[in-house]
């Protein structure tokens, strides 16, 4: 079986992403720009976030529903954010065909999004290639949807939660590794290929991961997780990884 290079794979995915922006897409000044949105009278808000390549940063400790730094030197890869009727887009511009690598470098497109604990929030991500660092702990989820393509992630769900949720993970050949609360209820459901799982910490029974607050606490993390290649990593959370 062919052995992936996690280190190459997202720079070469990037490359060939911006092939596809046609030849207006060369490398440029780097710019540094800042955007945020306010939450206005909506109770609950759905976020979708459409990342093509490059570094990714989500954490909440926002004041408002979304601050945002953004830095890019390519024009073409300028973010666009949108926010009507409670539902708030953060996008990567759309791009198209992946024809021959044309020998991009220096390449650079940074996201750092900070969103609001309190406001109640539906989350979809969808991540083509790069690192990505999500520090779920503290938002006020309702339910959250992740796809990556190919790079390195890291989503943490650590720490208290007052309601149930449901996380979907769904990755192509990627390096992902899932911190989990010990003192609330996690399932964490693996459906993978030729992937490397491993889960220190928690019981398993076939392709079910459980900690030991499962079925006791109140309320419960339910995690799917499908898998092409790669690694998983499921870690609980320190100092409450089970005995």
């Amino acid at each position: 079986m062919k052995t992936i290079n996690f280190a190459i794979a997202p720079v070469l995915f990037a490359a060939l992403l911006l092939a596809g922006c046609s030849s207006e897409a060369r490398v440029g000044a780097l710019r540094n720009e800042s955007q945020s949105v306010e939450l206005g009278n909506a109770e609950t808000v759905r976020v979708e976030i459409d990342y093509g390549a490059g570094d990714l940063q989500v954490a909440g400790g926002a004041e408002k529903l979304l601050e945002a730094d953004f830095t890019y030197n390519v024009a073409r890869l300028k973010p666009e954010v949108e926010y009507a009727d409670g539902t708030l887009v953060v996008r990567q511009p759309e791009t198209r065909g992946i024809p021959v690598l044309p020998g991009i470098t220096g390449f650079r497109n940074e996201w750092d999004l900070r969103f609001n604990d309190e406001a109640p929030m539906e989350l979809q991500m969808n991540m083509g290639a790069g690192t990505s660092d999500l520090q779920l702990t503290g938002l006020s989820l309702i339910k959250l949807d992740i796809s990556l393509g190919a790079g390195i992630s890291t989503i943490d769900l650590s720490g208290d939660w007052e309601r149930d949720l449901d996380v979907a993970i769904d990755s192509g050949a990627a390096d992902i590794t899932v911190r989990l609360p010990g003192e609330v209820g996690v399932r964490v459901e693996v459906e993978a290929g030729p992937t490397a799982i491993e889960a220190l910490g928690l019981r398993r029974e076939g392709n079910i991961y459980t900690n030991d607050a499962y079925g006791l606490s109140e309320v419960t993390l339910r995690v799917n997780v499908e898998a092409g290649i790669g690694r998983i990593n499921l870690e609980v959370e320190e100092g409450r990884a089970r005995e």
